[in-house]
């Protein structure tokens, strides 16, 4: 019998509120607060999980320092033609861009840093997003 499993990415921080809001904002989900008052589950329509958690000790990640390795950061999925806007949205809810490149093209990934400092990437998909 294997017993049924999910898994949830943890984002450590100092403020969780104001960052489940950001990244509920820009996957288009929902906050969600259980009973544990440092931790918030960010929820889409399709049950993605990404939980927030109060570490009270919390320090940003470094990287991109050449020294450091980025060790882990979130990918996310956007079709080529909304990029632009993608980005747009990201900075304007508070993404702070790392690279400024011009990555244009079917490869086009771009890095930012959370409000927190965590990392993450818009990455272009083929086709249109379905996502709004």
């Amino acid at each position: 019998m294997t017993v049924s499993k999910t898994s949830v990415l943890v984002l450590d921080c100092a403020e969780p509120e104001a960052l489940a809001e950001f990244y509920a904002s820009l996957l288009g989900a929902h906050a969600q607060r259980g009973t544990d008052p440092d931790f918030i589950e960010v929820l889409d329509h399709d049950g993605v999980r990404l939980a927030i958690r109060r570490d009270h000790g919390y320090a940003p990640p470094s990287w991109p320092r050449p020294d450091d390795a980025q060790q882990a950061h979130l990918h996310i999925l956007v079709a080529q033609e909304d990029m632009d806007e993608a980005e747009r949205e990201a900075v304007s809810l508070g993404a702070r861009p790392v690279e400024t490149r011009d990555n244009s093209g079917p490869r086009d990934v771009r890095t930012y840093a959370d409000p927190a400092g965590h990392s993450f990437v818009l990455a272009a998909r083929e086709g249109r997003s379905s996502v709004t």
